[in-house]
């Protein structure tokens, strides 16, 4: 990967999200789609900055908006992407393959060698992104409990 500007209004590179993000981050989310009114993002992004086993870095423009993200986490076996966006005037732009770089590259970093990811089965336009990069789906149902009360600010 190089560390070349995708285009002179965008800044070099990316940095790690703040709390000061959140307001920012959810606009960019509900813009493109990954915004769940059941799962608020603060409450994601805030465990995702105190956790020693994920990050969430942000790219912005040269007037510091952010225009991009990715999370990326590991459970210590298999490291996972979530929260890949890009500013819908900003797709297919190649910024989204470098911030999957820039994920990928934390998670190998944190001595994980396979990723894996969750999309939408009907979001058809990302899942061939994802092949584009490499990624195959599985055969598997992923399947989910809750287990416990979700923290107040998430109600």
């Amino acid at each position: 990967m190089t560390n070349t500007p995708l285009s002179p209004s965008l800044k070099d590179s990316p940095r790690t999200a703040t709390l000061d993000d959140i307001p920012a981050l959810t606009r960019l989310w509900q813009d493109t789609g990954l915004y769940r009114p059941y799962n608020p993002p603060a409450w994601d992004i805030r465990f995702a900055l105190e956790a020693t086993d994920a990050t969430l870095f942000v790219w912005e423009d040269n007037s510091d908006n952010i225009i991009g993200s990715v999370m990326a986490g590991h459970d210590g076996h298999r490291g996972w992407i979530y929260y890949l966006a890009v500013s819908p005037a900003l797709q297919k732009s190649g910024l989204g393959r470098k911030l999957m770089d820039i994920g990928e590259g934390w998670l190998r970093d944190q001595g994980v060698w396979r990723m894996q990811l969750m999309v939408r089965s009907e979001n058809q336009k990302t899942q061939d992104f994802y092949r584009h990069l490499g990624y195959r789906a599985l055969d598997v149902t992923v399947m989910q409990k809750d287990i416990d009360t979700p923290p107040q600010e998430r109600i």
